[in-house]
C-alpha cells in the first residue's frame, strides 16, 4: 500500500525519506531517520519497531546490508514486511518478504533505495530513482519531493493514494524538517510539494529559532515585534 523513497546527500551527509501511501498518515508509521546514522522505510503490513531497530544497528556500526539481515533473521513475521535502508556511507540494502501485498519492485542506486507494493506497475521505484539521480546538486529535499512525484507519474499505487510525508534529518538532535499530509481524497503528494515549497525558505529560521533565538529572525505574525 505504500511506494517510498530512502536516501542519503553524500554533499551534506542529510538523511531523508518520502513516502506515499493509500492509507492514513503513513509517514508516522513507515519514515525512520537518525543524524549521522541512517534512514529507514518500514512498510508492507508495517511493523513500526523495525525503523528504530534497524537504525540502531547502524549507529552501533552495522551496514545497511548488515542491519537489514540481522532484522529478517530476528523478527517475528518478517515474511509480511517490507524494508530499505541507507546508511552512513550510502550504502543501502532491502527486504520484501514473500508475503508483500500484490505488484511490489525495489530500485537500488548511489545513496538512495526506493521501494513499494501493491504498485500499478512494477517500475514505479525505478522511475524514482531515475529522477533523485538526476538532480545530485539540488538539495536532498527537494530530490525526494520530485522522486515521489515520478513514482506517481509512473503509475504509483494500484489504487488513489490518500497520505505522504517528507521527513529530513541533518547534525542535530531534531528531525529538520518532518512534514506530513495524513489524510487527502485528492493528491496528497502535490499537497506535500506544496507544504515542502512553504517550509523549505524557513527551515534555517526555525533551527536557529531552536538554537539561538536572540539571533533569530522575527516571527512575522501578529504582535510580533
Amino acid at each position: 500500500m505504500t511506494f517510498s523513497i530512502t536516501a542519503r546527500c553524500s554533499r551534506t551527509g542529510l538523511f531523508g525519506l518520502a513516502v506515499s501511501s493509500s492509507s492514513p498518515a503513513v509517514a508516522a508509521r513507515c519514515a525512520y531517520a537518525r543524524a549521522g546514522v541512517g534512514a529507514v522505510a518500514s512498510q508492507n503490513v508495517t511493523d513500526p519497531r523495525l525503523g528504530p531497530r534497524g537504525l540502531e544497528l547502524m549507529a552501533l556500526g552495522a551496514s545497511a546490508q548488515q542491519a537489514c539481515d540481522a532484522l529478517v533473521t530476528s523478527t517475528a513475521e518478517i515474511e509480511h514486511r517490507q524494508l530499505a535502508l541507507v546508511d552512513a556511507q550510502g550504502r543501502t540494502a532491502h527486504w520484501s518478504g514473500r508475503h508483500t501485498l500484490g505488484v511490489h519492485a525495489v530500485a537500488e542506486g548511489a545513496d538512495a533505495v526506493c521501494a513499494g507494493n501493491l504498485l500499478a506497475d512494477p517500475g514505479v521505484p525505478a522511475a524514482m530513482l531515475q529522477v533523485f539521480a538526476t538532480a545530485t546538486s539540488d538539495p536532498l529535499g527537494d530530490r525526494l519531493i520530485a522522486a515521489l512525484q515520478a513514482g506517481l507519474a509512473a503509475g504509483g499505487e494500484a489504487g488513489p493514494v490518500h497520505s505522504a510525508g517528507l521527513l529530513l534529518v541533518r547534525d542535530l538532535a531534531w528531525p529538520i524538517a518532518d512534514l506530513r499530509v495524513d489524510w487527502q481524497d485528492d493528491d496528497p503528494i502535490g499537497a506535500l510539494a506544496a507544504l515542502w515549497r512553504l517550509y523549505a525558505p524557513q527551515l534555517e529560521a526555525y533551527v536557529t529559532r531552536a538554537l539561538d533565538p536572540s539571533a533569530a529572525p522575527g516571527y512575522g505574525v501578529p504582535g510580533d515585534r
